[in-house]
């Protein structure tokens, strides 16, 4: 399983770079400009632009204050691999818009998690409902503490899809996480344990089909 991801956040040391995805350093400075292109002539420095570079990587990310202004749509962890295609679209288009509508985001991410509870056999009516069958199916109970803390379930105000104005940049990015984490315990991890199995000896095979007879 991977690591956790930490997103991109201003002047912090370091976090999942936005290019390489690595966890590592970041190095800081403020964005200044000159009329030259040798770096001589007038002299321009802004401190409302900061730019951080990778230390793994060398990507440059461009910041307005808090905000990522360059890349736009490489600041959340990518998607789960597991995930389907349809859901994937979802997660790569709350990506796309994150930095200038993290509302927008939110309530993208709000309508895959919709989508995966059906994909995994649920109605995908009512997420509260659908997400209590997963914890019954395996699916860790804390997920339903997480889901109720960022205005998934247990709030009737917050529909799958729909725009909530209390939405910030924090819930969004607590929603990406919490898509990779459904998919990771409910897609990964199963398919991952059949592979181990079904990559056993043949006659290994056949002795655990007899055991289990």
């Amino acid at each position: 399983m991977k690591g956790k991801y930490i997103a991109p956040s201003l002047e912090a040391d370091a976090f999942n770079c936005v290019n390489c995805h690595v966890y590592t350093k970041q190095h800081w400075y403020y964005m200044q400009g000159s009329t030259q292109p040798d770096g001589f002539g007038g002299q321009k420095q802004d401190e409302r632009f900061m730019v951080s570079y990778c230390e793994h990587c060398g990507f440059p990310t461009i910041w307005h204050g808090e905000s990522i202004i360059f890349p736009l749509n490489m600041s959340a962890e990518p998607p789960n691999q597991d995930l389907p295609e349809e859901i994937v679209e979802d997660y790569e288009e709350a990506r796309a818009i994150v930095n200038l509508s993290p509302r927008g985001a939110a309530a993208l991410l709000r309508l895959a998690i919709q989508k995966l509870c059906a994909h995994l056999g649920q109605p995908g009516k009512n997420i509260n409902s659908d997400i209590k069958a997963l914890v019954a199916a395996g699916l860790p109970p804390k997920v339903q503490e997480a889901l109720d803390s960022v205005r998934v379930i247990g709030n009737e105000a917050v529909h799958p899809g729909t725009i909530d104005l209390k939405d910030n940049r924090d819930t969004a990015n607590q929603l990406f996480r919490l898509v990779n984490f459904i998919a990771q315990k409910m897609l990964t991890e199963p398919r991952e344990i059949d592979e181990i199995y079904n990559g056993l000896p043949a006659d290994k095979l056949r002795g655990i089909e007899e055991r289990d007879k």
